[in-house]
């Protein structure tokens, strides 16, 4: 079986202004300059939740040329007046492949990617909209170290547990088992009524706070 472990968390936004001010209102640090992704036209903000897990704001990028292909993390759906939310997560794995087979879902097409001089792997989906409503995770592979979230300042914030609701958690922590996951995921069924959404309780020097979808 393989292993598998948070890596980092996405929150998405029409402009990443607007979603680097949710997390610092919220949180109360700022995310700080992360940089582009050519192949998705995107950029992003980082913020460090522990050694190796970071909390990423994303959002397409308005001086990038349109991708050939839909972005990632169901960007292309987000009208102007969308509000930020934490939209996915993606777990860390030594063997993408070996992950990708264990899964028992079709977590997408396994891509090549870059920004600066990191590297690494990571399955998108063909239409790029997250599985399970993103209660799915992305599955990565970095291929240069060290990780990111070390090059990041320790500004005191630390990831406590991700919660996933799910109108079928059974079939979500199948998922999770079958990746081996380890760390502080909860699973649990969505209210009635209600689809799939995320939230990230973190500790921060003000308390703990949660990030998830704003009212």
């Amino acid at each position: 079986m393989p292993d598998s472990a948070i890596d980092h968390i996405a929150v998405t936004a029409p402009t990443l202004e607007r979603g680097a001010a949710w997390v610092e209102q919220v949180l109360g640090v700022a995310p700080q300059p992360g940089g582009e992704h050519a192949l998705m036209g995107t950029h992003n903000v980082l913020l460090r939740l522990g050694d190796d897990i970071y909390l990423e704001v994303i959002a397409a990028n308005p001086r990038a040329a349109p991708p050939a292909r839909p972005r990632w993390f169901g960007l292309d759906a987000l009208e102007p007046d969308s509000a930020p939310r934490v939209r996915n997560w993606i777990a860390r794995t030594a063997d993408i492949g070996a992950a990708l087979a264990a899964a028992g879902e079709k977590l997408g097409t396994v891509t090549e990617m870059q920004r600066g001089d990191l590297r690494w792997r990571i399955t998108i989906p063909d239409d790029g909209k997250p599985l399970m409503g993103g209660t799915a995770p992305a599955l990565i592979e970095w291929k240069t170290g060290p990780h990111p979230a070390s090059r990041l300042p320790d500004q005191g914030v630390r990831l406590q547990a991700l919660e996933l609701f799910h109108p079928r958690p059974h079939r979500l922590m199948a998922l999770l088992e079958a990746i081996g996951m380890d760390g502080p995921v909860r699973v649990r069924r969505s209210p009635e009524g209600e689809g799939s959404s995320l939230v990230a309780h973190i500790a921060t020097p003000r308390g703990s706070c949660a990030l998830s979808m704003p009212a």
